[in-house]
């Protein structure tokens, strides 16, 4: 006798597994949705590091954003220079002679605004290479954090830009100008940081801690200064520093003629500004900027930036562009100029680049 069974047809068969299709397909096909989805989102690209959604990626740093943390980094430290000046608590030390055999100074207001401004800067953008005129006691270590707020002048006139980290380097002055604040010049003295993107400097802040007083610009973003509309540039007047007046003063009277003025000033931040269009009533006006020794970078790279952005010129004596890696120090002296021929100027002077190395 024949077993007993069950025998579908295949027509029976067809109908099932078309009827099973119909079921799973949707659950299957949402969940294999779901796991490309979460694939593609927590895979960083081919290349690059891992990044959380929505967010630049761990090895870019928007240059509005470090626009926006270095001029409350300037800020920041000009009211720790403030704050020691007006309490009268400098304990000012040499640290050493300049170049030239004077001595340089080192106050508490150096020491703490470059404190203060290094670990703001650091803290909010960890991967970005500082350079500071004063060393870091990492023994003396502070949080200084970063609320990640952009003021509005700045959101209104600089849009986002994504560089590599490993391509910019931040220059900090912690108190320029620090032989006058010793000696209480207060309109001479600034803080300053400068941004610098494969050596080129594209970001300046100069703050005046005693007027409280910011000039902040970006090469090719925007500026809250503007360069002044009138100049001679037959008869300039030149700004230089106090110790250079002998020197540059009897070769530009030879160039220009004897009505030039020379202006014997401190800081290189105030010679900068001495060149801009500056509501300030301590503040001289200039229509060039010359240095004739070796000078630091993080003393000149803001205001490089700054007059770059306004269509400005900083070079050394000879014409050539100064870039902000490698030593920190300029060996070229550096004139400095905007809204004039700066070609015809170093033409003009072709001596000063000699005295540059005296």
């Amino acid at each position: 006798m024949a077993p007993m069974g069950i025998r579908l047809s295949p027509l029976g068969m067809a109908v099932f597994c078309l009827l099973g299709l119909g079921v799973l397909y949707p659950l299957y096909s949402g969940f294999l949705a779901g796991r490309f989805a979460f694939f593609m989102l927590s895979e960083p690209a081919a290349g690059g590091p891992e990044s959380p959604r929505g967010s630049a990626p761990v090895g870019a740093v928007d240059l509005r954003e470090l626009l926006a943390v270095s001029v409350l980094a300037a800020v920041r430290g000009g009211q720790e220079v403030k704050r020691v000046r007006e309490g009268n608590v400098l304990n000012a030390k040499a640290k050493g002679k300049t170049r030239e055999g004077a001595e340089e100074q080192l106050t508490s207001g150096d020491l703490l605004s470059n404190r203060r401004m290094f670990y703001l800067l650091k803290g909010a953008f960890p991967a970005v290479q500082i350079n500071s005129e004063e060393r870091v006691d990492t023994a003396d270590q502070e949080t200084v954090s970063w609320d990640r707020s952009i003021p509005e002048d700045i959101k209104q006139k600089i849009q986002p830009k994504e560089v590599p980290a490993e391509s910019v380097t931040v220059w900090i002055d912690p108190l320029d100008a620090t032989q006058e604040y010793t000696e209480d010049l207060r309109q001479y003295v600034t803080t300053m940081v400068c941004v610098a993107v494969n050596g080129k400097p594209v970001i300046g802040v100069i703050h005046k801690p005693f007027s409280s007083y910011t000039a902040w610009a970006m090469v090719d973003g925007g500026s809250n200064v503007k360069a002044r509309s009138s100049y001679n540039e037959k008869t300039p007047r030149i700004i230089v520093s106090r110790s250079h007046a002998g020197k540059v003063e009897q070769v530009a009277r030879q160039t220009f003629g004897n009505k030039t003025v020379i202006i014997p000033a401190g800081g290189a931040g105030y010679k900068v500004l001495a060149l801009l269009d500056v509501a300030e009533k301590n503040q001289e006006e200039a229509d060039v900027y010359i240095h004739v020794t070796y000078i630091k970078k993080w003393d000149i790279c803001a205001g490089n930036a700054v007059l770059r952005a306004l269509g400005g010129h900083m070079t050394t004596l000879t014409g050539e562009e100064i870039s902000y890696t490698g030593s920190d120090g300029n060996e070229g002296g550096l004139i400095a100029s905007i809204n004039m021929n700066h070609k015809a100027l170093i033409e003009k002077l072709p001596d000063l680049e000699k005295t540059s190395h005296k």
